[in-house]
C-alpha cells in the first residue's frame, strides 16, 4: 500500500512499501466516519506519521474536497501554527484578515481531512487551530498525530502500538533490509537472531529501519548481539528524514525534551524497573528529591499521555511499563545523574518489603492475589536479587519469596537464587536459617533430599543457636517431610506431631496448617483410623483464617484417605474441591498430585480413557518440575505405576498413548486443573446435574452425603467443599427430603449400602 498525491491535497507520495496495519488503517477509518478528531497516539518511532498518511490515503474517497498533511516538525512557535496549516491548504498570507480566520472561512463548506502531524511540541496551539476549524466546518474532519493527546472536546484518542513480533516487524525488516543488500535472506538458520533483533528493538518501525541499514555490513546475528550499545549502533538513518528521526538517540532526545524537569527525572527512575511496574512501586522507589511521592501518580499521567510511559495489565492487575529502546534511554541518563546505585538499592529495598510482607502475612486471606502480585513482579524480582552490596538482604529477599518459588510455579529458579544466596552470605544470621530451611523445601519438592537434609541439618543448629521457635518448628516439619517422601513413616508420624506441638502460638497457626496434611497423608499411609480427623482438622483451621492453599492440600490428603478406603466418590468430591481451589493458584506440585489422585480414583471406577488423559496431564506437569511422583514416597509411586498398568491394560498400548497426548496438551497447571474438572463432569461450582434412576440426588447433593457418610459436621464439609455453611445446610435437609431419612447416621448407611462394588 502506497500514499498517492491527490489533485486536492498535498500528501506525499512514499518511497518504500507500507507493511502490516491493515487492522489500525480500518480502526482508523472506522472512526473517522463518525468522528471528526482522532488523535493517534504513541511512542516516537512507532509509526504514527506512516500510519496517517497510509489511512488517509485509504479514504480519499470519504473526503471528496481535500485531504492535507501539515507537517508541525520544523515549527518552534506556536504562532507558525496557523500559517503552516494556511500554506498546507494552499491559502496566500495576504495579512488583511488573521490567518486563522481565513483557513477557518475557507475550510467552512468542504468534506475535507486535515492531517496534522508532529502535535506534541505545539499541543496549546494545535488544540486552538483544531477547535477553530471544527467550529467553523460542519463537514472537517482532522487527524493529528501527537506523543500527547491535544485534550479538547470530542477528541478520539488511538493508541498506536509497535509492529507484532515476528511477524509485521520480521516482514518490515526482511523488506527494509532487501531493498539495501538484494541477497539478504531470513531462512532458519538466522531466524532466532532475526526475532531477537525485533524484539530486543520492541517491534518500533524506526529502529527496524535503522538496524536494516545496519545490514549492509553487519550478519543478523551480529547486529542482535549489539542491542546492549543500541544508540550507537542505531544511527545513519535516511537523509530525508527529519533530523529527530535519523537516529535513535535523537529520536528520544527529542521526547525528552519535550518533558518538563520532574518528568524527565521520574522517567530516567523508572528505567530501574524491568518488564512492568504498579503504581505503589514507583511511589516508593521514584519518590526523592524533585520528585515528592505525592506528585508521582500526576507526573506518571503525564508521562502516559505524552507516549513515555506505557499502561498495561497483568492477570487483572494495573501496570505500567516503559518500552526497552526507552527504558535504556532513562537508564543512561539515570547513571549520569549519580542516582543509578540508591535507586537500584531502594528499589530492592521495596520488592524486599513486599516479599517478607506476604510471607509474614501468607497464612490468611489473599493468597491467590499475592502470588498474582509476585508473578507480575518476578522479572523485577530478579533484578533486585541481583543487586550487589548487601548479601544478607539478597539472603532474606530469596527466603521471602518462598511462596512464589514453591507454589508460584518457580521451583528451578528458586532453587538457583537460594543456593546462589547462600553461598555468597555464609554468617549465621536469622536470614540465613530462614533461607536454609526455605532451600530445603524447594529441594525437597524436587525429589533432591539428601541435599534438603543437609541444609535442614545446619537450619535446625542455627535455630537452636538463635533461639528462633519458628525455624525449629519448620525445621522439624520439613524433617517429617523428607523423612515421609523417604518412606519412613513412623519416623515422619513422630516429628510431624512434634512439629504441631511445639510451634509458637503466635505464628496464627500457619506451621500447624503446613503440617497437619502431611501428618494426615503420613496415618493414612500407616492405615491410622484418625487420618481422615487429622485431615479435617487442617481443613477448619484453615477455613477458620481465610488460608485456601493449606486447605486445598488438606482436602487433598481427605480425598487420598477416602481413596485407601475404599470410597471413590468422596475421593473425587473432595479432590475436585481441592482443584477448584487451586485454580487461582500457579501451583505445579498441587496439581499434579491432586491430579494423579483424580487419576487413579477414575481409573479405580473402570473410567480407563478420562484417567489416560488425566495421566497424561500429570506426566506434562512432572516434566516441567523435573521430578516424578516417586519424589513424594514410594507408596505413591506403586500407586501410580498400578494406575499405568491398569489403564494400559484395559485401553491397549494405541489407545493409552492417545489418551496420555490428549491430556498431555493440556500443559499448564491451570489448563490441567481445567481439563480434569471438565472432564470429570463437574466443573461448576453449584452444579444441577439431574438425578439418576440409581439415586435421586443431584452431583452435589452426592458430594455432601459422602462426606456426611465420613462423619464430617456442616461446618466442616463447607470448608472441604468451599461452600457457605448455609448451603451444606440446605443440601443436607434435601437429601434427608429426598431418602425420607431423619438422621445422618441414616445417609451415612444409604451411602454405605449404595457403593458400587470394588474393582
Amino acid at each position: 500500500m502506497t500514499s498517492l498525491l491527490w489533485e486536492t491535497g498535498n500528501l506525499p507520495a512514499a518511497f518504500t512499501t507500507f507493511v502490516g496495519r491493515r487492522s489500525d488503517i480500518a480502526e482508523i477509518r472506522r472512526i473517522l466516519g463518525s468522528a471528526r478528531l482522532l488523535t493517534l497516539t504513541g511512542v516516537g518511532g512507532v509509526g504514527k506519521t506512516r500510519l496517517a498518511l497510509e489511512a488517509a490515503s485509504a479514504s480519499r474517497k470519504a473526503f471528496p474536497d481535500g485531504t492535507w498533511l501539515v507537517d508541525l516538525a520544523p515549527l518552534r512557535e506556536p504562532s507558525s501554527v496557523a500559517s503552516a496549516a494556511a500554506t498546507a491548504v494552499g491559502i496566500a498570507d495576504l495579512g488583511v484578515r488573521p490567518t486563522l480566520d481565513q483557513l477557518a472561512g475557507h475550510l467552512a463548506g468542504r468534506r475535507a481531512l486535515i492531517v496534522l502531524d508532529n502535535c506534541e511540541h505545539l499541543v496549546e496551539a494545535c488544540a486552538e487551530l483544531a477547535g477553530r476549524l471544527l467550529s467553523a466546518g460542519p463537514e472537517l474532519h482532522i487527524l493529528a498525530t501527537s506523543r500527547q493527546t491535544l485534550g479538547i472536546a470530542g477528541e478520539h484518542v488511538l493508541i498506536v502500538s509497535p509492529l507484532s513480533v515476528p511477524d509485521e516487524a520480521v516482514e518490515l525488516l526482511r523488506d527494509r533490509a532487501t531493498a539495501l543488500r538484494p541477497g539478504f535472506r531470513i531462512t532458519d538458520a538466522n531466524w532466532d537472531a532475526v526475532t531477537r533483533l525485533c524484539e530486543g528493538l520492541d517491534g518500533l518501525p524506526l529502529a527496524i529501519e535503522l538496524a536494516a541499514s545496519r545490514l549492509r555490513t553487519l550478519t543478523v546475528e551480529q547486529a542482535a548481539d549489539r542491542l546492549e550499545d543500541r544508540f550507537t549502533l542505531l544511527t545513519g538513518g535516511s537523509r530525508t528524514a527529519r533530523p529527530h528521526q535519523r537516529t535513535l538517540r535523537a529520536l528520544i532526545d527529542w521526547s525528552y525534551e519535550l518533558c518538563g524537569p520532574a518528568e524527565r527525572l521520574l522517567w530516567s527512575r523508572l528505567s530501574v524497573f524491568t518488564g512492568s511496574f504498579a503504581l505503589d512501586a514507583a511511589e516508593e522507589v521514584c519518590a526523592g528529591e524533585g520528585v515528592p511521592r505525592h506528585e508521582v501518580l500526576d507526573l506518571l499521567d503525564r508521562l502516559v499521555s505524552q507516549s513515555v510511559v506505557l499502561t498495561t495489565d497483568y492477570e487483572g492487575l494495573p501496570r505500567y511499563r516503559l518500552l526497552e529502546t526507552i527504558r535504556r534511554y532513562g537508564r543512561e541518563r539515570l547513571a549520569e545523574s549519580g542516582e543509578e546505585e540508591h535507586l537500584l538499592r531502594r528499589h530492592r529495598d521495596f520488592y524486599l518489603t513486599l516479599a517478607s510482607h506476604i510471607a509474614d502475612h501468607w497464612y490468611g486471606p489473599g493468597q491467590e492475589n499475592a502470588l498474582a502480585r509476585l508473578r507480575a513482579e518476578h522479572a523485577n524480582l530478579l533484578v533486585a536479587l541481583d543487586c550487589a552490596g548487601d548479601p544478607q538482604a539478597t539472603l532474606a529477599l530469596a527466603a521471602a519469596l518462598r511462596f512464589h518459588w514453591c507454589a508460584g510455579g518457580f521451583l528451578g529458579e528458586g532453587r538457583r537464587r537460594l543456593d546462589r544466596a547462600l553461598k555468597a552470605a555464609p554468617e549465621p544470621t536469622p536470614a540465613r536459617a530462614r533461607a536454609l530451611w526455605a532451600a530445603a523445601w524447594v529441594a525437597l519438592l524436587q525429589g533432591d533430599h539428601s541435599t534438603a537434609d543437609e541444609w535442614l541439618a545446619e537450619a535446625g543448629e542455627l535455630g537452636e543457636r538463635l533461639d528462633d521457635p519458628v525455624v525449629g518448628a519448620y525445621v522439624t516439619g520439613l524433617r517429617g517431610s523428607s523423612a515421609l517422601f523417604q518412606g519412613r513413616l513412623e519416623e515422619a508420624e513422630s516429628l510431624f506431631e512434634h512439629a504441631i506441638a511445639t510451634h509458637p502460638a503466635d505464628d496464627g497457626g500457619a506451621v500447624a496448617v503446613f503440617v497437619l496434611f502431611q501428618l494426615a497423608a503420613t496415618r493414612t499411609h500407616l492405615r491410622k483410623p484418625h487420618a481422615a480427623e487429622t485431615g479435617g482438622r487442617a481443613v477448619v483451621l484453615a477455613a477458620a483464617h481465610g488460608e485456601r492453599w493449606g486447605r486445598a492440600h488438606a482436602l487433598w490428603a481427605l480425598g487420598y484417605d477416602a481413596w485407601a478406603r475404599g470410597d471413590r466418590e468422596a475421593c473425587m468430591a473432595l479432590t475436585r474441591a481441592g482443584l477448584e481451589i487451586e485454580r487461582g493458584f500457579n501451583d505445579y506440585i498441587a496439581t499434579a498430585l491432586m491430579l494423579e489422585l483424580l487419576a487413579w480414583a477414575t481409573a479405580s471406577s473402570g473410567e480407563y480413557e478420562r484417567a489416560g488423559g488425566l495421566l497424561g496431564a500429570v506426566r506434562g506437569l512432572w516434566q516441567d518440575i523435573g521430578t516424578d511422583i516417586s519424589a513424594f514416597g514410594p507408596q505413591m509411586a506403586e500407586y501410580h505405576v498400578r494406575c499405568e498398568e491398569s489403564v494400559l491394560g484395559a485401553l491397549g498400548r494405541a489407545a493409552h498413548e492417545r489418551a496420555l497426548t490428549v491430556g498431555g496438551a493440556h500443559d499448564s497447571p491451570a489448563r490441567a486443573v481445567d481439563h480434569a474438572l471438565s472432564t470429570d463432569g463437574d466443573s461448576d461450582p453449584e452444579p444441577a446435574a439431574p438425578a439418576t434412576a440409581l439415586s435421586p440426588l443431584t452431583r452435589r447433593e452426592r458430594d455432601v452425603a459422602a462426606l456426611v457418610a465420613k462423619g464430617m459436621s456442616n461446618r466442616q464439609i463447607a470448608a472441604a467443599l468451599v461452600l457457605s455453611r448455609r448451603t451444606v445446610d440446605g443440601h443436607v435437609e434435601n437429601i434427608r427430603a429426598k431418602l425420607g431419612f431423619g438422621s445422618r447416621a441414616q445417609i451415612a448407611g444409604w451411602w454405605a449400602a449404595n457403593q458400587p462394588p470394588l474393582s
